[in-house]
């Protein structure tokens, strides 16, 4: 199982980066799809979650109207489009697949697979 997460890089403030992550060895489809982050010192937060079939989706506060989550099942991929950054959204950022099935959680310990992450640095 693979997923690899691109995207990252610097921005300033107000900008925006689309972050994209390719799953591989594994059946997409009928997962929940999430991104988290974590920036340095603090605990790995959820940012967004798709429901496998792409009609929920679920949102961190913090991100809520700024971010979006998008998923095209025919080429196994998971975006995140992040308009309006703040450099509180610097981190690194990581792709995570739940189980097949299951339900979206905002949990990490409820996803099993993840990608390497990729950084996120957003200037003031």
């Amino acid at each position: 199982v693979q997923l690899q997460a691109s995207g990252g890089g610097l921005v300033q403030a107000g900008g925006s980066l689309t972050l994209s992550c390719i799953a591989s060895g594994l059946t997409f489809t009928n997962r929940p799809m999430g991104w988290f982050r974590q920036a340095p010192g603090k605990e790995r937060e959820f940012v967004a979650a798709m429901m496998w079939t792409g009609t929920r989706t679920y949102y961190a506060d913090s991100v809520k109207g700024r971010f979006t989550i998008s998923r095209d099942n025919a080429k196994n991929t998971v975006h995140l489009q992040m308009n309006s950054l703040k450099p509180e959204d610097t981190a690194v950022y990581y792709c995570a697949a739940a189980e097949s099935y299951s339900d979206t959680s905002r949990v990490p310990d409820d996803f099993h697979y993840w990608g390497q992450g990729t950084q996120v640095t957003v200037s003031s």
